[in-house]
């Protein structure tokens, strides 16, 4: 690509340059640089290009292109024309232009030294996702965000060093200046992430390009992994209606009052987002293990949205949760009963539980919501599962002396295995699958255990977006009756009972 100058042509070479040498706070080599349209549309074009090609390597299966990212983040480049503008314009009228760059030129310079931090974070993020081996111990998302946030920092001072040298001796030019830089900077390091590729099999978590690793919720195939046919969509009648409308009540109604002097399991799981079959199964498959396992045959109520249980078990939205929490807590004998609540699905960032059942609309559920339905409804001992990208984020609105709370992931690493192509998740798997069904009654020995045992089919697997770290979080009130259902159900299952 080139750029008319004069009669000549300049080649992006010596933009790069004069880029390059700006970015290391020099002046540029060619004083007599004169952007046209051209030049900038290329600069522009370029930068964008590097973000778009990296955001897809950054997700390793089918992706999709969404051109409405076109429309995000530009407020940045017009704070940088700004500036450029607010400095020649004073240049001007103190009559100090002569051979110094113009607007274009000026803001051609800004966009060279963002070319050049596009192509050097792309060479870091490749590098470390790609050819340089990492250990499993490192974490590879914090090491990339810390990357960002330097290389951020750095071109602000690099910007601001550029328009402060081209800025007349004016107390206000340099004032907007200085405001440029930091304004600048504060929204790129706090607005929100742009994807222009989404993986087909995460809604939710996307790969980032800079601050933020590729997403990983979704595995590559195991060998006990097999995928299923794709469900019908939901076809809304009002049979099915009316058959839906009968099965919470249905399933309240069965439950039974706790036994004064025994310490019971009540367990509730909810798994919203009815596009992956892995969440339904995860769902049956814990619910199962409470009623077998955790002696509540009568206790237990499975929530979940897909269509294949539409008529069967009661959809998993806010409400239902919120009504079956209630219900729980007016039979439990709150002093020493237990509720178990297992959540699965898509997670992002801020907390949201995705929750998608086309073509009902059902809201997310946070987890100041669900800790407010406890507390209303007075459940004094929890047990918190959640199994989901960066649900380490539900752990400080949760914890509390009678609750114990368990994550697939810390508040900054997906986690692994929610593909369509999953049997289970990863957390879901070595939790209750493995630990649980066979090997304890306890959850915090079984989180325990499975942390190493996720960790390395993580690095079999070639996660790269750093160890999910499940977390958990458990309060002193709680261990009694924890310690004394699990003695109750050791006793149960003992061979020579």
């Amino acid at each position: 690509m080139a750029t008319e100058r004069g009669a000549g042509r300049v080649s992006l070479g010596i933009w790069l340059r004069a880029g390059a040498r700006t970015l290391s706070f020099r002046h540029p080599s060619a004083s007599e640089l004169q952007a046209r349209p051209t030049t900038v549309v290329m600069l522009l074009a370029l930068s964008l290009g590097i973000v778009i090609g990296v955001q897809r390597l950054a997700i390793g299966s089918a992706a999709q292109f969404d051109l409405r990212a076109i429309h995000s983040g530009w407020l940045t480049t017009l704070l940088a024309l700004g500036a450029c503008w607010v400095v020649v314009r004073r240049r001007d009228a103190v009559g100090a232009s002569h051979g110094r760059p113009a607007v274009a030129t000026l803001f051609a310079l800004l966009l060279a030294q963002q070319l050049w931090l596009s192509a050097l974070l792309s060479g870091v993020y490749i590098a470390t996702g790609f050819w340089v081996p990492v250990q499993a111990s490192v974490d590879i998302d914090a090491l990339l965000h810390t990357a960002w946030r330097v290389a951020l920092l750095w071109l602000a001072l690099a910007a601001l060093v550029l328009l402060w040298r081209e800025a007349p001796r004016h107390f206000g030019v340099r004032a907007a200046v200085v405001a440029y830089a930091v304004l600048g900077t504060g929204v790129q390091m706090t607005a929100p992430e742009v994807y222009f590729w989404n993986d087909r099999t995460d809604a939710i978590t996307n790969a980032a390009v800079f601050g933020q690793t590729p997403t990983q919720d979704s595995s590559p195939d195991d060998a006990d992994t097999k995928a299923d046919s794709d469900p019908a969509p939901l076809a809304l009648s009002q049979d099915m209606l009316e058959a839906q409308g009968r099965t919470l009540p249905t399933a309240l109604d069965a439950l039974v009052p706790g036994r004064p002097g025994v310490v019971e399991l009540y367990a509730i799981t909810f798994a919203p987002y009815a596009d992956e079959d892995v969440f339904s199964r995860e769902a049956t498959l814990v619910t199962e293990l409470m009623r077998s396992r955790f002696d509540a045959p009568q206790r237990v109520v499975q929530l979940q949205n897909h269509v294949r249980s539409v008529a069967e078990l009661p959809w998993a939205t806010p409400l239902n949760l919120h009504r079956t929490i209630q219900r729980m807590a007016a039979l439990m004998n709150r002093d020493e009963d237990i509720l178990f609540i297992h959540l699965t699905s898509h997670g992002a960032r801020d907390g949201q539980l995705a929750a998608q059942f086309d073509p009902l609309e059902v809201d997310s559920v946070t987890p100041q919501q669900l800790n407010t339905w406890l507390a209303d409804a007075g459940v004094r001992y929890r047990v918190i599962s959640i199994s989901a990208c960066y649900s380490g984020s539900w752990i400080a609105p949760l914890a509390g002396p009678g609750t114990l709370v368990m994550t697939a992931a810390d508040a900054d690493h997906t986690s692994y295995g929610c593909g369509s192509k999953s049997k289970l998740t990863f957390f879901g798997r070595a939790m209750y699958d493995e630990q649980l069904r066979t090997n304890t009654h306890s959850f915090e020995a079984a989180h325990a255990a499975v942390r190493p045992v996720i960790a390395q089919r993580e690095k079999e697997a070639g996660k790269t977006d750093g160890y999910s770290n499940p977390q958990i979080a458990i309060g002193d009130a709680i261990r009694g009756p924890l310690r004394s259902l699990q003695q109750r159900l050791e006793v149960m299952q003992s061979p020579s009972h």
